[in-house]
């Protein structure tokens, strides 16, 4: 726990893969922005969120608690759960003004804006994604109109929305004016954009910068074509596999446009910290909700997978004078940790019920073992509902060690085992091979006990002995 309470900007992109910064090791993207962040602060490599869809892996991440603990593991939700309270509520509660711009996603944003809850967010700027389904209630929509534009016809034409519409760009208008307001108390602005969510349609501006032939594409075999058709059961929401599905390099050069775009933003929030004197004293985190397939394995979009494209995801932490800097922890840590870690810097102390451990040894002490998490995990229950996907309603589980990767496709008799030393981009299944059933049992155990001890809800507190 921190003793003094710090500013805490709280910068979630939308669908961002991990392997997406010029500073860790991509030289075809643009990010000199994240560069200089990674570069000032301490990243974490091997980040990944608890689901690969958006509103179990947001849930979980503002409450501290795995999806299935929390009941809420699908999109499209009609209601959250009133316990337990969400990471700004409480920090709200100690003394923080906090604010939120852009996406939420806590329960459904289709045909209807996104109910409030009791979120402790005193400054409050929607937009569930850049289009205008909501006749109320989207400020997105309205700053667009405001300006002369119209989100629809713009978004539809030949030269998409451009720079100056953007959602992006709309949400940096918001967190200039957050950030410049006259501030009694330290302040919490978590700023969700959009990007690089599909559709990958970048403005044109940036889509010329990015030419598909230099590219290098997914991560892709041939052999990758038949294990995924030996899963066609288990449901996956993006786009058909190549040669008819998708034009995967056209489609990376659009993500790589779009992430550009979100630098140069990224860049403006970061100069008006500098500017209003606020820099020294203000927490940075960067990261993600979930990743992207990306043409991986013949995938593109997400859905129930959990390749390293997908569930792992960029994790910075920036504190001038305060945390490390030009540090790379490649400790496994879930985005429950980083929960866990904003309550420190807030000065709250843990809740009971929290599932997340403190990044802040990582993050302070040059001397501290590169080690959180023995293990990691993810979960997909039935979270894009087969009523309106058309998928089978799929339940699957990932368990992550520093060596194996063991994903179990629940009622389907289907399975991934990968090892990741010796093959990164999993691409040799395991699941079936003889000279590794020893090893998918143990895994299969430890990923069940897994599980059952960090997800089953006991129900009311005892008080008595019988």
């Amino acid at each position: 726990m921190t003793k003094i309470r710090p500013n805490i900007l709280w910068y979630c992109t939308d669908q961002q893969r991990f392997d997406t910064i010029g500073a860790l090791g991509n030289p075809h993207v643009v990010t000199p922005t994240i560069d200089e962040l990674v570069e000032n602060g301490v990243t974490f490599t091997h980040a990944y969120c608890q689901s690969p869809i958006c509103t179990p892996s947001r849930s979980s991440f503002l409450t501290g608690l795995y999806p299935s603990k929390l009941h809420n593991t699908r999109n499209g939700n009609d209601t959250f759960p009133e316990f337990p309270p969400l990471v700004t509520k409480l920090i709200s509660d100690s003394g923080y003004t906090c604010g939120l711009i852009g996406k939420f996603h806590l329960t459904s944003s289709g045909h209807r804006t996104e109910p409030r809850l009791d979120d402790g967010y005193s400054y409050w700027m929607f937009s569930h994604a850049p289009r205008d389904d909501w006749e109320e209630g989207h400020d997105y929509g309205d700053w667009v109109r405001s300006r002369g534009g119209e989100l629809d016809a713009m978004r539809l034409s030949d030269e998409r929305v451009s720079p100056e519409f953007h959602q992006t760009t709309w949400a940096t208008e918001c967190a200039l004016e957050f950030i410049d307001q006259p501030h009694d108390d330290p302040w919490l602005l978590s700023v969700n954009i959009y990007d690089p969510h599909p559709p990958f349609i970048p403005p044109k501006i940036y889509a010329d910068q990015f030419d598909k032939s230099e590219m290098p594409g997914p991560h892709f075999q041939d052999s990758d074509l038949e294990l995924q058709r030996s899963l066609a059961s288990v449901d996956f929401q993006g786009d058909p596999l190549p040669p008819e599905g998708h034009d995967a390099f056209q489609m990376q050069a659009n993500y790589y446009a779009m992430i550009k775009q979100i630098d140069d933003q990224f860049n403006r929030i970061m100069q008006c910290l500098e500017a209003t004197g606020q820099l020294e004293n203000t927490v940075i985190i960067f990261t993600s909700d979930h990743g992207e397939a990306m043409g991986d394995h013949g995938l593109m979009q997400k859905g129930c997978r959990f390749y390293e494209g997908l569930v792992r995801v960029p994790l910075i932490f920036s504190w001038p004078g305060r945390f490390l800097q030009n540090v790379q922890r490649h400790a496994l840590v879930e985005l429950l940790d980083k929960t866990q870690t904003i309550l420190d810097l807030a000065g709250i102390e843990q809740p009971e019920y929290s599932q997340g451990l403190s990044l802040l040894p990582l993050l302070t002490n040059e001397t501290s073992d590169d080690h959180l998490r023995d293990f990691v995990r993810c979960e997909y229950f039935d979270a894009l509902d087969p009523h309106f996907t058309g998928g089978t309603g799929t339940f699957a589980t990932m368990y992550r060690n520093r060596r194996y990767k063991l994903s179990v496709y629940h009622g389907h008799q289907l399975g991934e085992l990968y090892d990741l030393e010796a093959d990164p981009w999993e691409h040799n299944n395991l699941w079936n091979s003889p000279d590794h059933q020893q090893l998918r049992h143990e895994l299969l155990y430890a990923s069940f006990d897994a599980h059952v001890m960090l997800t089953t809800d006991v129900g009311s507190e005892r008080i008595a002995p019988m």
